[in-house]
């Protein structure tokens, strides 16, 4: 499913629930969160401004039982109307929100600690999503990605990312290499991640600040963006199945990554 797919927004239904307003279509550059765990956390974040927050009568219940503090008043819709506007596939739990996008901050402005993830024309929000979860889970500092041959932040890949689009910034670069040339000259280790790599990451001399390079499945990484690192290490696996999806090695090199840092 496309990251954000333009429904007919609610003002079609000629005869709407008594109490609830038809409402307006969607804002080209709102960010589309949908789901509880990611509209939770983005109500959560004082650097989110939700714009507009669409709920079923049972979400709207479960907020107030839970004691959720709303920035806004939700309107309160029925759910075929949220999932009109998302489509049959998406799961929203009954909750729907308008916000504008988060602050995208500067390479220049990244700490010069701990592990950052670069992400080389990775397009599948899904994968996006979950690589952004996992890089939540494990305190990473910042996710790096492109202009071009990337997902927005917004519908599926917020939906998979869970709510760590709250916690872990992206910062988006014009050209990738540049990119992580500027994060040489400000200390970090560059390594990409390529099942050819010179050796097992959990081999691999590592120090921080690290930035850990993914491609993208099939193509892997780039040739400039190889010659860019300053390694490049594998996933050696035990079992029959030597490759994995690439949200599955983000989570497993951040683990292996993690651990020898803290060694």
């Amino acid at each position: 499913m496309a990251p954000f797919r333009k429904k007919p927004d609610f003002k079609r239904d000629r005869r709407p629930a008594s109490g609830r307003k038809p409402a307006r279509a969607v804002e080209p550059d709102s960010a589309i969160l949908y789901g509880w765990h990611t509209v939770e956390a983005a109500l959560a974040n004082p650097k989110r401004r939700i714009r507009t927050l669409y709920a079923t009568e049972n979400a709207a219940k479960r907020l107030a039982a839970d004691r959720i503090a709303l920035r806004v008043t939700p309107q309160i819709v029925r759910p075929d109307e949220i999932a009109r506007r998302l489509g049959p596939d998406a799961v929203h739990n009954g909750l729907l929100a308008e916000a504008d996008p988060l602050d995208a901050p500067d390479l220049s402005e990244l700490p010069e600690q701990g592990i950052v993830l670069v992400l080389d024309q990775i397009t599948d929000p899904h994968n996006v999503g979950a690589i952004l979860r996992s890089a939540a889970a494990f305190g990473v500092k910042a996710l790096v990605t492109t202009a071009r041959h990337s997902p927005e932040a917004t519908g599926v890949l917020a939906k998979s990312a869970s709510g760590a689009l709250e916690y872990v910034p992206i910062v988006t670069v014009q050209n990738l290499a540049r990119g992580l040339s500027a994060l040489r000259e400000r200390g970090f280790l560059l390594v990409g991640l390529d099942s050819a790599g010179d050796a097992d990451l959990a081999a691999t001399a590592l120090r921080a600040p690290l930035a850990l390079v993914l491609g993208a499945e099939g193509k892997g990484l780039r040739q400039l963006t190889r010659e860019t690192c300053d390694r490049t290490a594998r996933l050696d696996l035990p079992g029959a199945i030597k490759s994995l999806n690439v949200s599955n090695a983000a989570a497993l090199a951040l683990y292996v990554a993690t651990a020898r840092l803290a060694g």
